[in-house]
C-alpha cells in the first residue's frame, strides 16, 4: 500500500490506525471524518504536521464529496472505521446509527465500487476495501464457547444491529459486484485516546474526580479486552494480506468481568495516585456503585482469533495487566487531552436508560 483512505480517523481506533501508518509505515494517509462528538482532532496531534498525513472534514453519507475524494486521492486501500459506536447512545437515539453505520457504509461501498471499476488492471487487482466491525454482531455468549468467523449473527442492540447490517452490505458488494473486500470483527478495545463515555476511561476519570464508579447490574458481564495498538497492527495486516471476501476476528484473549475491570483500575490508581491522607476514602474501590442494568445487556463476548493468528501471524503484544497499567498511566499524564472533553462534551452522565426524551 502506498495511499490509504481512512474513514473515522479522528475516533479512538481510527486515530490509532492513522498514527501507526504514519509512524511505522511509509504510507500516505487521507483521513476523512465528520467530527461528531467522538471525533477528537487532538488525538492526531503527533502526526498532524506530517507531509504524508491529510485530513478532510466530511460526512461519509455525502456521496458527491466522497466520490471526489476518491478521484483526487487515488487510494490503494480504504479502511472504513467511521461509525457511531456507543451502545448506550444507540438506545437513546438509534437514528444516527442507522444513518452513519448503514447508509454511510452503503455510500462508501458505492463510491469505492465506481472508483475501483475504472482503475487500470494492475491497480484494480491490488485495491482493497477493509470494513472494520465488532464482535457485538454475534450476540451474547453463554459461559462457554467463543465467537468464530462462522458464528451466526444475532445482534441485540440498535448499535450491533446497524453494524450487522453494514457487514452484510459489504459481503453483498463482494459477492454481487466483485468488490475486493475484507472484514474484521473485534472485541472491546481500550487504551490511550479513548473517548470517556466508555467503561475504562469513564472509570479512570470518575475515580480521579472521586465520583461514583457506576457498575451495571452485578458487574458480572464478561468482555474480551484488546489493546488498541494491537488492534491497529491487526487491521493493517488484514488489509495487506487478508484473503478477499474473508472475515477475521480480532481479540485479545483477555476475558474479564466488568467488576474485575473496575476493581483492577481502582487497585492500580491506589498505587499510582493514592488518595490524600485524611480523606474519608481509603481506596478508589469505595467509589464503586451498582446501578440498574442496561436494557438488553449482553452477558458475554469472547473472540477466537485463531484464524488471524495462524493465517497472518498476528499476536497481541499486550495482555490486560500490562495494557491497563499503560492506559491508566496515559490518562494520568495527558490531562490536556481529556479535560476539554470532560468540560465541554461529556462529563460522565448516565446514558441508555430507554427513557424517552421530551
Amino acid at each position: 500500500m502506498r495511499k490509504v483512505m481512512i474513514t473515522g480517523g479522528a475516533g479512538f481506533i481510527g486515530s490509532a490506525v492513522c498514527r501507526y501508518l504514519i509512524n511505522e509505515r511509509e504510507v500516505e494517509v487521507l483521513n476523512i471524518d465528520k467530527l461528531t462528538y467522538a471525533g477528537v482532532p487532538a488525538s492526531l496531534k503527533e502526526i498532524e504536521n506530517n507531509a504524508r498525513y491529510h485530513f478532510k472534514q466530511v460526512d461519509i453519507c455525502d456521496k458527491e464529496i466522497v466520490a471526489q475524494l476518491f478521484a483526487d486521492f487515488q487510494p490503494d486501500a480504504v479502511m472504513h472505521l467511521a461509525a457511531e459506536s456507543h451502545v448506550d447512545r444507540s438506545i437513546d437515539g438509534p437514528s444516527a446509527f442507522i444513518q452513519t453505520n448503514i447508509v454511510g457504509t452503503y455510500t462508501m461501498l458505492e463510491c469505492a465500487r465506481e472508483y475501483w471499476s475504472a482503475l487500470p488492471a494492475p491497480q484494480k487487482e491490488q485495491f482493497r476495501f477493509h470494513h472494520i466491525s465488532t464482535d457485538e454482531v454475534y450476540g451474547s455468549l453463554g459461559k462457554e464457547g467463543l465467537f468464530e468467523e462462522t458464528t451466526p449473527y444475532d445482534p441485540r442492540s440498535p448499535y450491533s444491529a446497524s453494524k450487522a447490517s453494514s457487514d452484510h452490505l459489504v459481503k453483498a458488494w463482494f459477492h454481487t459486484y466483485g468488490l475486493p473486500v475484507v472484514i474484521t470483527n473485534c472485541s472491546n478495545n481500550y487504551g490511550p485516546y479513548h473517548f470517556p463515555e466508555k467503561l475504562i476511561p469513564l472509570v479512570i476519570l470518575n475515580a480521579l474526580d472521586e465520583k461514583p464508579l457506576p457498575i451495571y447490574g452485578k458487574g458480572d458481564q464478561i468482555r474480551d479486552w484488546l489493546y488498541v495498538d494491537d488492534h491497529a497492527r491487526a487491521l493493517v495486516l488484514v488489509v495487506e494480506k487478508g484473503r478477499l471476501g474473508e472475515t477475521y476476528n480480532v481479540g485479545g484473549r483477555n476475558e474479564r468481568t466488568n467488576l474485575e475491570v473496575v476493581e483492577t483500575i481502582c487497585t492500580i490508581l491506589d498505587e499510582l495516585k493514592p488518595l490524600k491522607a485524611g480523606k474519608s476514602l481509603k481506596s478508589y474501590c469505595e467509589l464503586i456503585t451498582f446501578v440498574k442494568d442496561r436494557p438488553g445487556h449482553d452477558m458475554r463476548y469472547a473472540i477466537d482469533a485463531t484464524k488471524l493468528e495462524t493465517e497472518l501471524g498476528w499476536k497481541a503484544l499486550e495482555d490486560f495487566d500490562s495494557g491497563i497499567r499503560k492506559t491508566i498511566q496515559w490518562y494520568l499524564n495527558n490531562q490536556w487531552w481529556w479535560e476539554p472533553i470532560r468540560s465541554a462534551k461529556y462529563a460522565g452522565e448516565r446514558l441508555g436508560t430507554t427513557e424517552m426524551k421530551k
